[in-house]
């Protein structure tokens, strides 16, 4: 019997998705770690993930107005929507770029 956690979650279009954290510190490897589990368990070949360090590149935070790390923002598909924490509580991530669980 094949187990497929992707055949749970209905998600049109590819997501671009782009992480930011700040350095190496606890809480942005943690969602590193998280958001990867997730993409990879839930989303396989639905998704892009950019991990933006934002110690590297300092003029991304105002550009993109984020204001706190680790911040992950979907950009595609519409609407953008912006999430903030370390992303450990999968079923709420989820919700929370609003991709639909199938009943």
């Amino acid at each position: 019997m094949k187990d497929s956690s992707k055949d749970k979650f209905i998600v049109e279009g590819k997501l671009v998705l782009q992480l930011y954290v700040s350095g190496m510190s606890q809480k942005s490897m943690e969602a590193i770690e998280n958001i990867k589990r997730l993409c990879d368990e839930h989303l396989q070949g639905t998704f892009d993930l950019e991990i933006i360090d934002l110690y590297k590149n300092p003029e991304v935070a105002s550009q993109q107005q984020i204001i706190f790390s680790p911040s992950l923002v979907k950009q595609l598909p519409l609407p953008k929507k912006t999430l903030i924490g370390t992303f450990s509580d999968t079923e709420k991530t989820i919700k929370g770029l609003g991709i639909a669980i199938k009943e």
